[in-house]
């Protein structure tokens, strides 16, 4: 009688097991899935907060002139090709070998690591801020608009403290993410950006620098940053475990940074010369201050998330 009205179903071992497996696949998705989010969604702020202090400059400076804009547009693509980009790239490197370092237990090669990192970036800045001293003549070499040449090379002297600071910056903020400390990058970055738009807007209208003003409160929001997290890394509990004096141990680290830190430093500079050489294009052709200022704008509402 029960094969006539249906088949009762009757839970087997076989199928208590396959759901038990299920179960535990799905909770083990779901955890991943929020540990994911816990890290994605602050650093996807930090990023968008780091592209947006130059975001606000180019903004600004778009209200003091065409000229201006355009010597800015042209100076951040040049500063990002030679410099910017070169510091990230190598910076990268921090990720993969303070994460071995931070997985494998051994905490205190984590400062080790940041430490040599920000030596060898420091150091590195030193020709590149040479180089940034003689844009104007460089850009004029490859057949830049003189005028626009001229100012970019003003604006690229006054972001010369930006490279320095961003060479302290970076590998700060490698040295937390590998430890899942993302909301301290996520309130220093917010807290960043709140104190760039005044001073930009103070340096660039109140005290009339212009485009010089931008360039110089992209360094000092650079600086702010970098000693918000330097001061959060000295005094929080947190990284207790990882923090440790500078020692001589720190040169030993230059082989295995140079090792992870050239291919890193080649992949970031190709993404973001492909990106930065259509501006140097729009220089060389017919109304160039026009052209370059459209770009810039296009550049604006186009924020790499990467």
């Amino acid at each position: 009688m029960a094969d006539q009205e249906g088949c009762v179903a009757v839970k087997t071992p076989e199928n208590e097991e396959k759901d038990m497996v299920a179960k535990s696949t799905w909770n083990e998705f779901v955890a991943e899935t929020k540990r994911i989010t816990y890290i994605f969604l602050p650093m996807l702020v930090v990023t968008t907060s780091q592209y947006l202090l130059k975001f606000v400059s180019t903004l600004m400076v778009g209200h003091v002139g065409k000229l201006n804009l355009s010597g800015a547009v042209v100076s951040m693509s040049f500063t990002n090709v030679t410099g910017f980009s070169v510091q990230y790239g190598m910076a990268s490197a921090l990720e993969t070998l303070c994460g071995q370092a931070y997985g494998a237990k051994q905490y205190k090669k984590l400062s080790t690591y940041t430490y040599g990192a920000i030596i060898f970036l420091l150091s590195l800045c030193i020709p590149v801020a040479i180089l940034w001293i003689y844009m104007e003549k460089l850009l004029i070499l490859i057949r830049q608009d003189p005028l626009i040449s001229q100012e970019a090379g003003r604006f690229s002297i006054w972001l010369i403290p930006a490279l320095f600071s961003c060479a302290v910056l970076q590998p700060l903020v490698c040295y937390l993410q590998s430890q899942y400390l993302v909301l301290p990058l996520l309130a220093s970055s917010v807290a960043t950006l709140a104190f760039h738009a005044p001073v930009c807007w103070a340096l660039v209208f109140k005290f009339k620098m212009g485009s010089n003003g931008a360039a110089l409160a992209i360094g000092l929001s650079y600086c702010f940053n970098a000693i918000f997290l330097g001061l959060y890394v000295m005094y929080s509990p947190k990284c207790a475990a990882t923090r440790a004096p500078i020692s001589m141990e720190v040169f030993s680290t230059n082989k295995d940074f140079l090792r992870l830190g050239i291919p890193s430093a080649l992949m970031v500079c190709l993404e973001w010369w492909a990106y930065e050489v259509v501006i140097f294009l729009a220089g060389i052709i017919k109304n160039p201050q026009l052209e370059t200022s459209v770009l810039s704008i296009r550049q604006c509402f186009s924020i790499p998330l990467t």
